[in-house]
């Protein structure tokens, strides 16, 4: 019997105003409501709501059999709250179903673990308690931004007292060894890693609507073939990806919820395959080797490490300008400014500005609201500068040293 483990992010980041309407100096409302307000409920309709209602369906026509796990950035959740509090209650609904497990991650779904093991943890104390107070859950799991793993992050991770993680099933680390299978930490051995089948995830992700793929069209019936093939071997298979996929990314023309309602009992009809949360595999199998990561990686791009947000000159120094107002901050302790603190982290500023090519380049182009990385890098740059100019009045009007 094979496990498997569906897993979805749920992620939306706050989109900055264009610096051309953006009065720098006078403006410190930097967040562009109405784009916002527009994607979130938009999302909501083609995604969030037809989707959650359809794993409620399931879940229940299934008796608890179909079970899947989520994680929900702190800012996604703000957002619901602001302009589509039904997709709460609808997640709300889930989570009361005892069948969907939530994991803890960054806050702003940032890269925090990149910076420090302090902010690091800041931002994982705040997304638990928010997750703790929206639905009564406190997570055991836990999946860093984009995947971003390391056996220090690991370690880091373990120490906040997480069991599981999640990472990347990147060939270079794997090497000849299988992604079907729970792993340790090369640091902290108690903590386990369960990693994302890249191309099972992708087959629906990413190529499922592409009728130029040789196996287009794919069924539920045929991927539950190839699940519990014997060309497929291992203990769990972990299919991670967007949530965004069902709606959003692959459109309702394309089939892509009714290959959903159909996968789970395609799935346990092999009579070979069962559905578990992630945390739920993970303490099922014991650990068959330990998974040595010394330099990080992440599921993005070809290269699956942190170029995507951390590959040029444009994106290292915003983040470095970034996190040198961490101790500022602090001092300040001001919510306000702990607010828009968490948004300028999210990590999707920093994506925005990337510079590459052929395909890499072709989804950071779909994903980007900007004409090129140089103007994400400025307009970013400029909110930034007010930014760091208010603080300072702020901490001399506090009459704190600087």
């Amino acid at each position: 019997m094979k496990t498997v483990c569906l897993y979805f992010q749920v992620h939306q980041p706050w989109r900055l105003k264009k610096y051309r309407f953006f009065n720098m100096g006078k403006d410190h409302n930097y967040l562009d409501d109405l784009l916002n307000r527009s994607i979130m409920q938009k999302v909501a309709r083609q995604c969030y709501l037809p989707m959650n209602a359809l794993l409620l369906k399931l879940i229940r026509e299934n008796e608890g059999r179909f079970r899947c796990s989520f994680s929900i950035t702190g800012t996604a959740i703000e957002q619901f709250r602001a302009f589509a509090p039904e997709v709460l209650a609808s997640f709300k609904e889930l989570a009361a179903t005892g069948c969907v497990e939530f994991l803890a991650e960054t806050y702003s779904h940032s890269l925090a673990s990149l910076a420090s093991k302090e902010d690091f943890a800041q931002q994982v104390k705040l997304h638990t308690e928010t997750i703790r107070n929206e639905f009564g859950l406190q997570p055991t799991a836990f999946r860093n931004t984009e995947l971003i793993y390391s056996d220090d992050i690991g370690a880091a991770v373990a120490e906040m007292g997480f069991h599981t993680m999640l990472a990347e099933g990147a060939k270079h680390v794997l090497g000849w060894k299988s992604p079907n299978f729970v792993y340790a930490n090369a640091i902290d051995q108690r903590m386990r890693l369960l990693l994302r089948n890249y191309k099972l995830s992708d087959d629906i992700a990413f190529r499922f609507s592409d009728r130029g793929w040789d196996q287009w069209p794919l069924t539920a019936g045929k991927f539950a073939g190839w699940l519990a093939s014997e060309e497929t071997p291992g203990e769990v298979i972990n299919l991670f990806m967007d949530y965004e996929t069902f709606g959003e990314h692959q459109t309702a023309d394309t089939g892509i919820f009714e290959f959903m309602k159909a996968l789970p009992e395609a799935l346990l009809a092999t009579g070979d395959l069962e559905f578990a949360t992630v945390s739920e595999a993970a303490t099922k199998y014991q650990p068959v080797s330990v998974l040595h990561c010394p330099h990080t990686m992440s599921w993005a791009d070809e290269e699956r490490d942190v170029t995507a947000w951390l590959g040029n000159e444009l994106q290292n120094e915003a983040f470095s300008k970034l996190y040198a107002l961490k101790e500022k901050i602090a001092r300040l302790g001001n919510p306000d400014f702990d607010y828009v603190w968490n948004f300028l982290q999210t990590s999707d500023h920093f994506y925005y500005m990337a510079t590459k090519w052929l395909s890499d380049g072709d989804v950071h182009s779909y994903f980007n609201p900007y004409d090129s990385a140089y103007d994400a890098f400025i307009n970013y740059m400029n909110v930034l500068s007010d930014f760091i100019i208010e603080v300072d009045k702020a901490l001399e009007a506090k009459g704190v040293e600087q």
